[in-house]
Order: structure tokens, then sequence, then C-alpha cells
């Protein structure tokens, strides 16, 4: 199963980046709501272990809010391949927004 990777830096500190994030499911579950159907997700600490189904592919995966950085990773049905760099793109800009351009993207 090919996977896909992206990540932020920012200068929150963990505890403000992870309350944040909080929202971060119900909020692309609103704005995408037309693709995205069966969004789950439970926080364990500072990590939100995530799953949603896009035109019905299921996508799984974490995301680890740290000090000074968000990282998430996932796994991808082949099928979704071929769009795993919008798929980053999509997740590194949420990330951005929730951050309030408080981040550097790292190559």
């Amino acid at each position: 199963m090919p996977g896909f990777a992206t990540s932020v830096t920012h200068t929150l500190g963990t505890a403000a980046a992870t309350e944040r994030l909080k929202t971060f499911l119900e909020d692309v579950r609103r704005d995408h709501g037309d693709k995205l159907t069966d969004a789950r997700g439970e926080w364990q600490g500072n990590t939100l272990h995530f799953g949603f189904s896009v035109y019905g592919m299921g996508i799984q995966g974490t995301m680890e809010v740290s000090e000074t950085g968000v990282q998430v990773n996932g796994k991808l049905p082949l099928a979704a391949a071929f769009f795993r760099g919008q798929i980053e793109k999509s997740i590194r800009d949420e990330l951005v927004k929730r951050c309030d351009g408080k981040v550097e993207i790292r190559p």
C-alpha cells in the first residue's frame, strides 16, 4: 500500500498547536464533505489517528504534533497513489491555515 507524508514547522509549541488542530477533521469534513465520507479520528496525547474515504477510497494515517512541527503520515490505496501529491498539498495547506501562516514548509 503506497504512503503519503507531509510536515510543517511552527513556533506555537506543542499545546497551542494541538489545540488549533483539535477541530481538523471536523473542518475538513465541513469544507470537503462533497468528496469525503466516513471521517473519523481519535486523539491520543498529541497524535491524531484518523481515517476517511475519498471517492470511495479509504485513507488512514496519523498526525503527530511536536514542539516545533506537525508530521502527517498515512497509507493510500493503490488507486489513490496517482493523487498522492495533491493529497499531501491539501493537508499541508490546511496545516498552514491552522497555524495562521506561522509555519515553514519543510522540503
